[in-house]
């Protein structure tokens, strides 16, 4: 079994050398063949420093750098698209992620599952990020169909094939699970420890759950309507013309019945329901120009621009043809 352990890297300089002793320790004891692709995005200490000596020492390490912050999702897809193993675990590089926890992900995974989730049942963080967090995953669950009780959580396992075909940029690494349960690949989920943070503080606040909501209707739209956009804007549409129409039917009974209120209402309604019928065909003329573009993509346009820049890359294994894409 071939491993990829892919790690983005913020100003995490104290526990890297901690993190690679205990990813050996646990790959020596259950004989897995390993990679380690650590993505430095952008940190401003002594993190790639640290990176450059253990990748100087250890041939299965490969680093990426990036030029600045470019988020977890860039970062991810960097270490995705150059990720050789059957199986991709994502960690995180705090050491609140336990690497003993590997053999769970990997056995679960041998059930025939595609995507298996860590569920930090017991969490080691402030009130303030355990109940959003609770909150917000009730509600993706909810919303996606994808029942998991972390989706927030960093350490996760992957068949290559499920990173082949989604696609993730702005906060949408979360959402891989739903991405992938979308296309039919099975989704899972197992209890992990979490531990709590040894060193540097967190580099997530409240704003990644701002994000995090209005990703999460983004996901929603494209896994239910990312093939037939008209559905939901021509749906929109019909509705608002609906609206206009009982407006002006509205308009004509009060006209005839009271008459002493006709100017004011009519005035009113006539307004109404002519910015909802306008409203309504720009509705169903974006609708129709989704289903164009999306007509045109399936043809085989596919987006190849990257929204991180790198600086530099220690022991490359060339990126695959077949990565997926990332859009900003």
């Amino acid at each position: 079994m071939f491993l990829s352990l892919v790690i983005p890297v913020y100003n995490e300089e104290e526990s890297l050398q901690e993190l690679i002793r205990q990813i050996e320790e646990v790959c020596a004891q259950n004989h897995y063949e390993k990679e380690v692709i650590f993505v430095d995005d952008g940190s401003s200490d002594t993190s790639w420093e640290i990176i450059s000596s253990l990748a100087a020492e250890k041939s299965y390490i490969h680093a990426v750098r990036f030029r600045r912050n470019f988020g977890k999702a860039a970062a991810l897809e960097a270490g995705f698209s150059r990720a050789k193993g059957e199986f991709v675990m994502t960690m995180d590089a705090d050491l609140q992620d336990d690497p003993a926890e590997i053999p769970n992900f990997l056995s679960k995974m041998s059930e025939g599952y595609d995507v298996v989730s860590g569920w930090k049942k017991v969490r080691h963080d402030p009130w303030h990020k355990v109940y959003p967090s609770r909150l917000f995953n009730k509600m993706v669950s909810s919303l996606t169909g994808v029942t998991l009780h972390d989706h927030n959580c960093g350490m996760k396992c992957y068949r290559a094939q499920v990173l082949k075909e989604v696609a993730i940029y702005g906060e949408r690494h979360r959402f891989i699970p739903v991405l992938a349960g979308a296309r039919g690949f099975r989704v899972t989920e197992v209890v992990i420890q979490h531990r709590a943070r040894k060193f540097g503080v967190s580099k997530y606040g409240f704003s990644r759950f701002l994000k995090g909501f209005l990703d999460l209707l983004s996901v929603k739209l494209a896994t239910t309507y990312g093939q037939r956009p008209l559905h939901v804007m021509g749906g929109a549409a019909v509705v608002m013309w609906l609206f206009a129409a009982l407006l002006f039917l509205l308009n004509i009974l009060i006209s005839v019945t009271f008459t002493s209120f006709h100017s004011f209402f009519n005035t009113c309604t006539h307004t109404i329901s002519y910015f909802c019928g306008y409203f309504g065909m720009m509705l169903m003329a974006c609708g129709i120009t989704a289903e164009l573009i999306t007509a045109f993509y399936q043809q085989g346009m596919k987006h190849s621009q990257t929204n991180f820049s790198i600086q530099e890359i220690i022991r490359d294994p060339e990126p695959t043809d077949s990565s997926p894409s990332v859009m900003k």
